[in-house]
Formats: structure tokens, C-alpha cells, sequence
């Protein structure tokens, strides 16, 4: 049990998802789907098939998944239908609001298991000290405190696929226009691919970084840490222990 608690799960490499979810299908919906290449069927189909295939090389190189990842692949999925099948188009917008949607809705009524979503997310053991953080709060008796903090870390996750969600329903509805399954189709939906980062990750990623530090300085208060640092888990701190060093 000691070896495992020290050994950290793989985690997912960034650059490469970044890659083969958004570079890759981007370049082929912009520059390949045109009638004397791939055309927009084929062109569709090859730049979905990358973020499908780096999904199942991800969990069979991680052995994990989780609901979020789950959801994105049925997004891609579903976008691969309305294009193939020449869906209407407008069909695009709504499902682009409904992915995060979901999640988040998922995320709030987690609450209310005895498995809250917001732990997968933010207090969990790739990123906190969870075994010592929960030793502090047991023995400072601040256990309903911290649990208190979860449910409004909950709603600033939860406010953050809200807001993902109107988003990618506005974007979906200014650049998606022409008939599914034409050439002009492929390429307002690598515009949207392109423009997904920028339009709606990051405001979203600023809404769930603005939740990690309420948890962050909750628990530090509650657990009487004062270093933020050792609030992290033991390879982030080892980590930052040796860019201290290299100074």
C-alpha cells in the first residue's frame, strides 16, 4: 500500500493531446477536405478518427478514464454523425452546448452521492497531500468545514462547464452555417476547433483555476499549513524542490 501511495498515476501528456485533439483535425477540416483531396466526408472522418484513436491509446497507456474524457469522446463521436449522415447542421450548436452541460449538471448532483465528482477533479492524490491533509483536518476536527468547501469548490466547477457550455453554444451559431457533410462544413468546424481553445478553454480553465485556490487557501487555513507548497502531493513537491535547487 506504502508503494503505491508513492508512486503517482501516469499522467496524460499535454502536448501530445493538444496534437491530436485540436492541431492535427484542425489542418486536415481546414486544408484537406476540398473535393481534390480527401473531400469533405472522408476529410471529416480522418480528422475525427485522431482525437478517437489518442482516446483509446490514452486509457490503454493510463488504464483509467474518467466521465469527463468519456463524455468529450461521445462529443466527437456525435459530431462525426451529424457530419457523415448530413444532419442539420444547427444540430452542431446544441450538442456543443450539451457536452459540458452535462458535466457540469454531472458535478452538481454529485453532491448528493457519497462520491462528489469535485474530489475526481481537484482533491485527489495527482495533485494534493490528500492522506495528510485528511490526518490535519481529523485531528483539527474541521472535517464538516472542508466538506463545506467541497460543495462551493462544486459550484465553481460546476460554474465553469456552465459557462463553457454558452459559450460553445455561441461559437457553434456565429461559425456553423453551411449543410453538414459539405466542404464548407469541414471547414467552419476546423475554424471552431481552432477557436475552442482560446474562446472557451481558457475562460473556463480561469473559472476552475479560481476553485482550485479557494480550495487550496481553505485548506490552508483549516489544516494550519502554512507553505501552500506542502499542500501538494509528494512528487509536486519533489518537483518543485528541485527548480529550487537548479536556481
Amino acid at each position: 500500500m506504502d508503494n503505491e501511495k508513492q508512486m503517482p498515476e501516469k499522467r496524460e501528456n499535454a502536448l501530445i493531446s493538444i496534437v491530436f485533439n485540436i492541431i492535427i483535425p484542425v489542418i486536415i477540416l481546414s486544408k484537406f477536405t476540398t473535393e481534390n483531396r480527401l473531400g469533405p466526408i472522408y476529410g471529416l472522418i480522418i480528422a475525427l478518427a485522431f482525437p478517437t484513436v489518442y482516446f483509446i491509446y490514452d486509457y490503454l497507456k493510463r488504464k483509467k478514464t474518467n466521465f469527463v474524457s468519456i463524455i468529450g469522446f461521445v462529443s466527437i463521436l456525435l459530431t462525426g454523425i451529424i457530419g457523415v449522415f448530413k444532419f442539420p447542421s444547427e444540430w452542431i450548436a446544441f450538442k456543443e452546448a450539451a457536452v459540458p452541460l452535462i458535466i457540469g449538471l454531472a458535478i452538481f448532483v454529485s453532491l448528493f452521492t457519497p462520491f462528489p465528482l469535485v474530489r475526481k477533479l481537484l482533491f485527489n492524490r495527482d495533485l494534493l497531500d490528500v492522506d495528510h491533509i485528511n490526518k490535519l483536518l481529523e485531528e483539527g476536527q474541521n472535517q464538516k468545514k472542508f466538506e463545506k468547501t467541497l460543495v462551493y469548490s462544486t459550484y465553481m466547477v460546476s460554474a465553469s462547464f456552465l459557462l463553457s457550455s454558452i459559450l460553445n453554444f455561441i461559437l457553434a451559431k456565429i461559425l456553423i452555417h453551411s449543410p453538414s457533410g459539405t466542404e464548407a462544413f469541414a471547414h467552419e468546424l476546423g475554424r471552431m476547433t481552432a477557436l475552442s481553445y482560446p474562446v472557451i478553454a481558457l475562460p473556463s480553465s480561469i473559472v476552475m483555476m479560481i476553485a482550485l485556490w479557494y480550495l487550496i487557501h481553505s485548506l490552508k487555513k483549516l489544516t494550519g499549513i502554512e507553505n501552500m507548497e506542502k499542500l501538494f502531493a509528494p512528487h509536486l513537491q519533489e518537483k518543485m524542490k528541485e527548480k529550487e535547487d537548479e536556481k
